[in-house]
């Protein structure tokens, strides 16, 4: 495969020619955590219980891909958190949580072009309905953490869909919520950094990887190496 080719300080592309019309595209979904926010959720609910080390090292092998098992991946860390109070969500999404840089200015961008906007994530629906509010997303995708008596019993809730939004039901909800549309995966955009992002970046007609690790640079056709995620707007016109 060819190197990607930077064509601004901090912004690579490969396998296409920009600009390309935003416009042709009718759907971008996006990960959650330290993708269109600054943290790993699970890493900060952990540190309410001086976890944070531990569940940090499971997470960081995950994205880089060293963990293959997701799944199995957030059960381990899921299970370290037993007998969390549900109220250190709440402090993590009040004192921790930021939307990363770009991220209000690249879904308004898309929805003035007509764009739906999926927010899929392997992270979880505490924080992804706050986020889906905050900046006006059309579909949110995540897990649940369980809890009981006001603390996590350390399991995730099993929802209609399943129990754990891993790489390859991020791969089918993209699919799923194009179709739903009308759509054809190339009219989709994914963003995402980590390697469970890759399953649903490999569907779509446009890959971005942001601030990513580097399994995924190598693969998407945009990489946002530097600056916030409306630089994709560089080659989106």
């Amino acid at each position: 495969m060819k190197a990607a080719r930077e064509i601004s300080p901090g912004l690579a592309i490969q396998r296409f020619t920009p600009p390309l019309k935003l416009a042709d595209f009718k759907l971008i979904a996006f990960d959650m955590d330290s993708t269109l926010i600054n943290i790993e959720c699970i890493d900060e609910i952990a540190d309410a219980v001086g976890k944070k080390a531990e569940v940090a090292a499971i997470t960081e092998a995950t994205m880089r891909g060293e963990i293959k098992d997701f799944k199995e991946s957030l059960r381990r860390r899921v299970a370290l958190l037993q007998g969390v109070p549900v109220s250190a969500l709440q402090e993590v999404y009040d004192q921790r949580l930021r939307l990363n840089p770009g991220a209000e200015a690249l879904v308004a961008a898309c929805k003035a072009a007509g764009l739906k906007v999926l927010l899929v994530s392997g992270g979880f629906t505490f924080f992804a309905t706050r986020v889906k509010d905050r900046l006006g997303i059309d579909f949110a995708r995540s897990n649940l953490l369980d809890e009981a008596d006001g603390k996590l019993t350390g399991r995730v809730a099993l929802q209609s869909w399943g129990d754990i939004c891993d790489g390859a039901e991020k791969r089918r909800t993209l699919l799923e919520v194009a179709s739903l549309i009308g759509i054809s995966p190339a009219e989709c955009i994914a963003v995402g950094d980590g390697a469970n992002d890759l399953p649903m970046m490999g569907e779509a007609g446009l890959s971005v990887a942001y601030h990513a690790k580097p399994k995924v640079r190598e693969e998407a056709m945009v990489a946002i190496n530097d600056g916030g995620l409306d630089r994709l707007l560089e080659v989106l016109r």
